[in-house]
């Protein structure tokens, strides 16, 4: 764990402060509170800037809690008051089949109770301390942006001053406060969110918050930080184990359990040999809708289901659960769980005007990043998916899919913390589009966040929505998967039906004025696209349609062998179409091409489980907010 407090294995900062002479907007009322905050306190505004960057990037939220109940630029917790919106963990909500294979019995979540505030770490309650420690009370702290940035500094002195620390006007000097402040219960996770921070002071940044603030630390690349201070805090050293982690990021072994526990049943995953049996393709990013400490407990029962890591909001700190080489049972998607890995990101607020932590997005982009050079999994939403973008996987199932991360995840800027920013790589006549709004002036309207019908909390949001006219006014398109009776979608922040999110591409149907038409679930779908204002950019790729005398063909939610590829002794699974057509003269993007295959793992004993994989291949395409999957022997492939 040594390597992980090395500065030169973090993933370089995309939007660093400009260099000296460079025009620079105006700094804005933000900027001062920082300042004023730092300055009563004792603490460098350098290094309360960089940490509320790190939590935060400075934005205020209106108020409303990060998915652990942190408030304001400081993300000071009080996940006691947060409980109270509280709902099921992730997989225990929904009737989804977390493991997705209509061959074996149903594996869903089931009850896991929601913790009582006593068992809430003190990680998950520092605005309590800091009322005590400010004399500020704590409503103000939660909503007073200045006060939220007094509290944290206070926090951050406290800090300093428990260590023995003298209030240093030199950052170098508050490494372990800065570690401390971190939240973190291990020493490696402490010094990597350190890390994180002092990397922020060395490169500087600039940007405009959600509030319109402009906030500007400059860049100091000369800090060196006394990182031998973390060994002070007294913090316990990771559980060892077998853990596949990038060297810069905290990582431990939380093992899920292979076990058996009657009637033939056993949990909560399979083992396997990928890549050697199978090769691994997707990435699926999901949310726990747990606290951190209900998560790890889950994920140790054996009746339960799994994944293979999960990574916690304060700090990034990231746990392993299953081996690459093993399938988890985490999509809902059987043929998606053979060839992906789960990565859940901790958040027990349904709320989705709740938001991540900036250092959760950097240790997840790191840990995606180690995993795409270890598969040669292609960095784009096509095998990066979120959970609400895996299809079901025959017609019966689509109803019950889950829909996280939702339309807050912040997918432009959480590929170019991958280092694959959304660009536009075509000219303004071309065939494809990727959506790409600007997170933080787009807030369409959701409802249902905390009660049906209602609308929710405004919120930046990765996702625009599509009509079936180039109108605001018209009706949304159908999802005949959601609602076989025809009905429209609705703006329920759960329902995905008419919804393309940042990062998905698609092939244009037409264009009108300000608006955009794409081929969506078998239909000409329209979204809002100014051209002052664009929510998608031109893109080049691939797109499929029907081969010639082809009026329609089929569409699936999993690409499995033609029966007789099956040897004796395996049963023989259905190739059962979605109630979808794709129709001739339309168009989809192309995400790749991949071979029919079944992994048959129904029992305990791995020693009879096999790969069934046979002749017909099959095309994956972004047909809907899910992608889906079309026979190659169906159609023809051009260039866009």
């Amino acid at each position: 764990m040594g390597a992980l407090a090395s500065v030169a294995l973090l993933l370089p900062l995309l939007s660093a402060a400009p260099p000296a002479g460079a025009d620079v907007p105006e700094a804005g009322v933000l900027q001062g509170q920082f300042a004023r905050a730092a300055e009563r306190q004792g603490v460098p505004v350098s290094v309360l800037l960089a940490v509320s960057y790190l939590q935060s990037r400075w934005d205020t939220h209106g108020g409303a809690p990060s998915v652990t109940g942190g408030y304001g630029p400081m993300h000071l917790t009080d996940a006691v008051t947060a409980l109270a919106r509280t709902a099921a963990p992730h997989h225990s909500e929904g009737g989804e089949d977390a493991r997705g294979d209509s061959s074996r019995p149903v594996r869903t979540g089931g009850d896991a109770p929601v913790p009582a505030p006593a068992e809430l770490p003190e990680r998950l309650r520092t605005l309590e301390r800091a009322s005590v420690l400010s004399g500020i009370p704590a409503e103000e702290l939660r909503t007073v942006p200045a006060a939220n940035i007094e509290g944290g500094a206070a926090l951050l002195a406290a800090a300093q001053r428990e260590a023995g620390l003298p209030a240093s006007a030199d950052p170098a000097d508050w490494y372990g406060a800065v570690a401390r402040y971190s939240g973190a219960d291990d020493s490696a996770t402490a010094a990597t969110y350190a890390d994180d921070v002092f990397d922020v002071i060395r490169t500087g940044e600039t940007r405009t918050t959600d509030s319109g603030q402009v906030v500007m630390l400059p860049a100091a690349p000369a800090v060196a930080p006394a990182t031998g201070q973390v060994a002070d805090l007294g913090l316990r050293r990771p559980a060892a184990g077998p853990v596949e982690c990038p060297s810069s990021v905290a990582c431990e072994w939380v093992p899920a359990p292979y076990e058996e526990f009657g009637d033939g049943d056993y949990g909560n995953h399979d083992k396997a040999n990928r890549p050697v049996s199978q090769s691994i393709d997707y990435i699926v990013i999901h949310d726990t809708e747990a606290d951190w400490n209900t998560t790890l407990k889950l994920v140790q029962d054996p009746t339960y289901v799994s994944w293979q890591y999960s990574l916690r909001s304060s700090d990034g700190h990231i746990a392993q659960h299953v081996p690459l080489k093993d399938v988890a049972w985490h999509a809902g998607n059987w043929f998606v769980n053979a060839k992906s890995v789960g990565l859940e990101h901790e958040g027990f607020l349904t709320s989705p005007d709740s938001w991540y932590t900036e250092a959760m997005y950097r240790t997840s982009a790191r840990l995606v990043r180690y995993l795409a050079g270890r598969y040669d999994i292609p960095l784009d939403r096509q095998h990066i998916l979120g959970h609400d973008n895996v299809p079901g996987t025959v017609a019966s199932t689509i109803k019950n899919m889950h829909t996280d991360p939702g339309p807050y995840w912040d997918w432009a800027h959480y590929f170019r913390l991958l280092g694959r920013p959304i660009t536009p790589s075509a000219g303004p006549h071309a065939g494809v589009v990727t959506v790409r709004p600007d997170y933080s002036s787009h807030q369409p309207v959701y409802t249902g966040c905390v009660t049906a019908g209602q609308a929710c909390a405004p919120h930046g949001s990765g996702a625009v929505r599509l009509h079936t006219a180039p109108s605001a006014d018209a009706p949304l398109v159908q999802d005949i998967g959601l609602r076989p009776g025809g009905q429209d979608s609705t703006t329920g922040v759960n329902d995905t039906g008419a919804r393309a999110s940042t990062g998905q591409s698609f092939a244009v149907a037409e264009r009108r004025g300000d608006w955009t038409a794409v081929w969506y679930l078998g239909q000409k779908a329209w979204f809002s696209n100014p051209v002052k204002e664009p929510t998608a950019v031109n893109a080049r790729g691939l797109v499929l349609t029907p081969r010639e005398g082809l009026a329609e063909v089929p569409v699936y939610g999993r690409a499995y062998p033609e029966a007789s590829a099956y040897p004796a002794g395996v049963p023989v699974q259905s190739v059962s179409p979605l109630p979808y057509k794709l129709l001739a003269g339309q168009r989809y993007v192309v995400g790749g091409r991949t071979p029919g295959e079944y992994y048959f793992a129904p029992v305990f004993d791995p020693s009879g489980h096999t790969v069934v994989r046979g002749q017909e291949e099959y095309y994956q395409i972004q047909f809907g907010h899910r992608v889906a999957f079309v026979k190659a022997s169906d159609v023809r492939v051009s260039r866009a």
